[in-house]
């Protein structure tokens, strides 16, 4: 009976820490230009300005949703419980949904500011915004499956010869606006990322203005470094952001190419895609390691950090174009 017994725990504690690794694997990256013509084929449409970022942002949710385990941020039951990197790694992508669901909704689907927001995406962006870690009536899941089915009419009606009160607008402002926000997203995790090793920063939060002000006092000199439990975490998280973020782009290179090309800066975004196709590579270490910056271990987060602010810059530097060009 003894041994039946612990045969049944060792069964157990093997078939837990199989799923549990089943349950990492995080979403591939995939063709945004051909997973929208297939799409668009199979509604029998053309897929019109819009119709490959709209898709994208669809496309992006679901795979969320649907990989290995399902969404695992609200579980509270094992193994989904016990893994963190997954869960941060969901947060990074949607941090990056939320900011292209708020742009569609505010820019990209209107031509001026006094014009009628599009009623779909008034009622997809809302739902995006749910706490990642609700599990209870209404869960994170069918809250975000609700934006999907929203955003889903809202493609369609783009595709609509017959229906001309959805639209998407490709103008270099819109852009610009977009890529605004992602420049915060990218800096801020890149500052994060870099603290893995700890950093003694001169504060310049007021710098460049001479009458600016803040609320209350800070040191001029700030010690940053990210908590050895939360290395990991930040790590995976602006993975997650990273994969977002790549598939929006390509899909703004789709949507956005006649702008792009009279701004002379679709080059400059091939770059951005490439900086960020790298933040993808397998991670052949067992762990996240956390070496000094000369060390002898390496340092996955500083690595991560050199990619996403190079690619970071490279937005800047797109955004001036926009500008410029």
């Amino acid at each position: 009976m003894y041994k039946w017994f612990s045969a049944g725990i060792v069964t157990f504690v093997v078939f837990f820490l199989l799923l549990a690794q089943y349950w990492s694997f995080m979403p591939d990256t995939f063709d945004v230009e051909k997973v929208s013509i297939e799409k668009a084929q199979s509604l029998n449409v053309s897929p019109v300005t819009g119709f490959t970022t709209t898709n994208t942002l669809i496309e992006v949710t679901e795979r969320l949703l649907n990989k290995p385990g399902g969404y695992l941020t609200n579980d509270i039951m094992p193994p989904g419980v016990f893994l963190d990197n997954v869960p941060a790694f969901e947060f990074g992508a949607l941090e990056m949904i939320r900011d292209m669901a708020l742009t569609l909704r505010k820019d990209f689907s209107r031509s001026q500011s006094q014009s009628l927001e599009n009623p779909y995406l008034k009622i997809a962006q809302p739902q995006f915004n749910i706490d990642s870690k609700s599990w209870a009536w209404p869960s994170a899941e069918s809250e975000y499956s609700k934006a999907i089915e929203a955003l889903i009419k809202y493609r369609d009606t783009l595709a609509d010869n017959e229906q001309g009160n959805g639209q998407f607008y490709a103008r270099a402002d819109n852009l610009r606006d977009w890529l605004g926000e992602v420049e915060k997203r990218l800096g801020s995790l890149s500052q994060r990322l870099s603290a893995s090793v700890g950093q003694d920063r001169i504060n310049t939060d007021l710098s460049g203005e001479a009458e600016a002000s803040q609320s209350t006092f800070t040191s001029s000199n700030l010690m940053v470094k990210t908590s050895w439990w939360k290395i990991d975490d930040v790590f995976y998280e602006a993975r997650g952001a990273s994969w977002a973020l790549l598939h929006f782009l390509k899909a703004i290179e789709v949507d956005f190419a006649s702008t792009l090309e009279k701004k002379n800066a679709l080059t400059s975004l091939r770059q951005i895609i490439r900086e960020l196709e790298s933040t993808q590579e397998s991670v052949w270490s067992p762990m996240i390691l956390n070496g000094s910056g000369f060390g002898l271990l390496a340092n996955h987060s500083l690595v991560m950090a050199n990619y996403i602010s190079r690619a970071n810059a490279a937005i800047i530097d797109l955004n001036k174009l926009l500008i410029q060009g």
